[in-house]
């Protein structure tokens, strides 16, 4: 394992947040997970009208007032909320004080949409030839650096590198490698990491059209799978370095061994087998990670047809005949988009300090061409040395996180 690094550039996780469909609060979220809740109830979002059938993940009892300071009335989108929401409670968690605000920070958060709700709104508005009152407002909010832009207003960094990445469904990855490559070379001495996405009216059409949304639940690896929920809500880890971390007496929830990346240029849609195995090995290259050390695998997972059975097959071809454990969230959570691997990564993290395996939920039979045990509908206690965190995109866009615990 990587644990001969030198302490300075070793990066661990002293701090969670998550906002989510079954739980606001990176422990309450991590509760959730261990008892396999299911998020997916009927959209209220926006109209569903039209369509015949629209259950989605859908966060309820998010009140950005009980965590947002200097941002009230409005003035930042739903998806902005929950970045700085979550920013705020990995800040917390990690027991940062007031003056480690003046210190080097960066913000790196990824998303698929912005304020795409917005978007939506504006959209409405211009169809309807309703004026132009409020649009100002709304448009104000719609830019997508706000989702990092906001956090470090929100947080009051006076010294922090900002960036959004849009690198769709594995842009939550991507922002954690961000921070890891930061905290290595001594940029900054911490970085707020994650994604953030809220249910919008265009992707839930969107994948509605090609025919990827599932009537009721989300199913990964399973044979009677149907496709995703679409989902919403942000996770967002604070990493430092492990010598920061022991020199202020940190809870460590777990170290980033590495990570891969890669974009095969290949279809805008589906996925490349040989693409996601060579991230996968990127990824555990660059953790000083063997296949076999891997305890478990939180997988893409999306339910369609399409990403499960190229996953599995890209599993196989790195891990072998007999892969780890290979679970997905999203049948839990939705596919929250550029917030889906930010989640999975706070899950990991959980997961390896509390000693858990999720389950993969609403699973009746494994299709035989995905070939994993996806640990059906309820968790297991592990003790967990290595998690590997998949994250893939459209555009061929992958994006893997290695974790591991601190010995």
């Amino acid at each position: 394992m990587a644990t001969t690094r030198n302490a300075d550039r070793r990066v661990v996780v002293t701090g969670l947040g998550a906002v989510s469909s079954v739980g606001i609060g990176a422990h309450r979220f991590g509760a959730s997970l261990r008892a396999g809740r299911s998020g997916a109830r009927p959209i209220s979002a926006f109209d569903t009208t039209g369509f015949a059938h629209s259950v989605g993940c859908e966060v309820t009892g998010f009140d950005p007032a009980a965590w947002l300071t200097r941002f009230r009335g409005g003035k930042l989108g739903r998806a902005t909320e929950f970045a700085a929401a979550g920013a705020r409670m990995a800040v917390v968690d990690a027991g940062l004080r007031d003056e480690d605000t003046r210190r080097r920070f960066l913000v790196s958060v990824g998303t698929t949409d912005g304020e795409s709700r917005d978007l939506d709104r504006l959209t409405e508005l211009t169809v309807a030839g309703g004026g132009t009152s409020g649009t100002a407002t709304i448009a104000r909010r719609i830019p997508a650096s706000r989702l990092s832009t906001a956090i470090a207003h929100e947080l009051g960094l006076v010294d922090a590198e900002t960036v959004t990445l849009a690198t769709a469904c594995a842009a939550g990855n991507y922002a954690i490698g961000y921070g890891c490559d930061a905290i290595r070379s001594g940029e900054v001495d911490f970085a707020l990491c994650g994604g953030a996405d809220a249910l919008c009216r265009k992707t839930f059409a969107g994948f509605y059209r090609l025919g990827t949304i599932a009537p009721a639940r989300c199913q990964p690896f399973d044979a009677e799978r149907q496709g995703i929920l679409t989902g919403e809500g942000a996770g967002i880890l604070l990493l430092e370095s492990l010598a920061s971390a022991r020199s202020r007496g940190a809870r460590i929830y777990a170290e980033v061994l590495g990570y891969g990346l890669n974009c095969d240029a290949d279809h805008q849609v589906a996925p490349n087998l040989d693409s996601v195995a060579r991230c996968m090995r990127l990824a555990l290259a660059d953790a000083g990670i063997e296949p076999a050390e891997v305890d478990f695998i939180s997988a893409h997972g999306t339910g369609t047809r399409a990403n499960d059975v190229t996953e599995s097959r890209a599993i196989h071809q790195v891990f072998g005949e007999a892969p780890p454990r290979t679970v997905s969230i999203k049948s839990m959570i939705g596919h929250t988009m550029g917030a889906a691997s930010a989640l999975a990564a706070v899950g990991c993290s959980l997961a390896i300090a509390d000693g858990f395996i999720p389950p993969t939920i609403n699973h009746v039979r494994t299709d035989p061409e995905c070939d994993l045990d996806c640990v059906p509908n309820e968790a297991i206690d592990a003790e967990l040395r290595v998690v590997q965190n998949n994250g893939l995109a459209f555009g061929g866009n992958n994006a893997v996180v290695v974790f591991g615990s601190v010995r």
